[in-house]
């Protein structure tokens, strides 16, 4: 098993239907332990995912689950303090916590600028901060953060600019902690998906769109949360132990560059 015994932090994993919950049960059949945090995090919430991940992993795994508003940096303070005081440690951050709305440039509001920038950007890097000093402390550890095809070729198929742009701090930030932090042993990748068949979906693209999306991928499909969970897996894992500061792209071919 990849990750035996490692304990991962994974945001944005409440929905059964999203990527944040493929990586958390991709990771727990490779021995992880999990520590999956969210904003709409409850106790009935984490025993609904655990109850999930037990039947698919087919065995009894170390799961907990933690609300936290990755907005406040107080609040990722404050749950890298109880993960720690669980576990002991902390050996990767996967930030795949987001927000997506799409809207034209000139539709877009500060409140709805500012929202995309406080989850997508600062709620990533608040939880870099926080997790950081634990990695660096031990000499090692991976963070994984989920981007967006979207900051690449600037505007989404989904999302607007506002959201292109807090996907590209994304990549930016990963950039820089890989720098700054790899002397230290700590490594930083970023993981770029296209079109997902998620909840994120649901409002924002209509089945005609879907459809000629799909139509121009090389690979003729949607991409599938498991998908992203593998690349994440991949960079969270010993098996990159020499990539830091990479773009990992899981588009299908959508966008080839």
């Amino acid at each position: 098993m990849l990750l035996e015994d490692k304990v991962c932090v994974v945001a944005g994993a409440a929905s059964l239907r999203g990527i944040g919950y493929a990586i958390a049960e991709l990771f727990a059949e490779h021995g992880a332990r999990l520590a999956l945090l969210d904003l709409a995090m409850s106790d009935a919430v984490a025993d609904e995912i655990k109850a999930a991940i037990r039947r698919t992993t087919r065995r009894d795994v170390d799961v907990i689950g933690l609300q936290c508003d990755i907005a406040k940096y107080a609040d990722c303070e404050r749950v890298a303090a109880q993960i720690v005081t669980r576990f002991g440690t902390i050996d990767c951050l996967v930030n795949s916590a987001a927000v997506v709305k799409s809207q034209a440039l000139l539709a877009i509001e500060e409140k709805d600028f500012d929202l995309m920038v406080d989850v997508n950007l600062k709620g990533a890097f608040n939880l870099c901060k926080s997790v950081l000093p634990i990695l660096s402390s031990r000499g090692r550890g991976s963070i994984v953060n989920v981007a967006s095809v979207a900051a690449q070729r600037g505007g989404g198929l989904v999302g607007g600019a506002h959201y292109a742009a807090s996907k590209g701090g994304v990549i930016s930030l990963s950039r820089s902690i890989a720098r700054e932090f790899g002397p230290q042993g700590v490594r930083a990748n970023v993981v770029c998906p296209s079109m997902t068949e998620t909840a994120m979906l649901d409002g924002n693209v209509t089945d005609d769109m879907f459809r000629d999306i799909v139509a121009a991928i090389p690979l003729r499909r949607a991409g599938k949360a498991r998908d992203v969970a593998g690349a994440c897996l991949f960079l969270a894992s010993e098996l990159s132990a020499y990539v830091t500061g990479a773009t990992l792209d899981v588009n299908g071919g959508r966008h080839i560059h």
